[in-house]
């Protein structure tokens, strides 16, 4: 089963685990990128991040062949992608229901286009439209690195991107 669903451009990082483990049971992770995924370092560095948890890194093809698995499982697992972009894709345009509705977001380094939203948190025009999606979905998006220092819901920065 999911637990917990978080766009992180970290994807898995110790404050992943430890600080929301606390919110949200967690036995295991799954994040989902292809190039994370294809990437034997950047694959092993995620799957060794967390040794006292179940780690998966995979593509989002792996995901649609396994996900009926993940969700069937008794396991809880949080279910990770490194952008809205792909939390997109993973959602809604391979669909899934995880059972929860609210994706909280946790850091997405400023870059050139991004609109800085709070600390270490920047949105280009892209997610900002797959956020739209997911919202449209009938997701909350939260914006959080950790519970306490939250920022706020998609609605109160959908203005700066010009949706309504």
């Amino acid at each position: 089963m999911i637990s917990f669903i978080r766009i992180d451009d970290r994807m898995i990082h110790g404050q992943t685990c430890t600080r929301w483990a606390i919110e949200y049971p967690c036995t295991g992770l799954v994040a989902v990128n292809d190039k994370a995924a294809t990437n034997s370092v950047l694959k092993a560095a995620y799957t060794n991040a967390i040794p006292d948890k179940k780690t998966f890194v995979w593509t989002l093809a792996a995901w649609q062949e396994k996900k009926a698995k993940v969700l069937a499982s008794k396991d809880q697992y949080f279910l990770i992608t490194k952008d809205p972009i792909d939390m997109a894709k993973v959602l809604l345009d391979q669909p899934f229901d995880p059972g929860i509705k609210t994706i909280i977001v946790g850091p997405c380094n400023d870059r050139p286009g991004a609109i800085k939203l709070g600390n270490n948190q920047s949105i280009i025009p892209e997610e900002a439209a797959a956020f739209e999606k997911l919202m449209a979905a009938g997701y909350e998006i939260e914006f959080a690195l950790v519970k306490e220092t939250a920022i706020g819901n998609w609605k109160k920065f959908r203005g700066q991107f010009g949706y309504n």
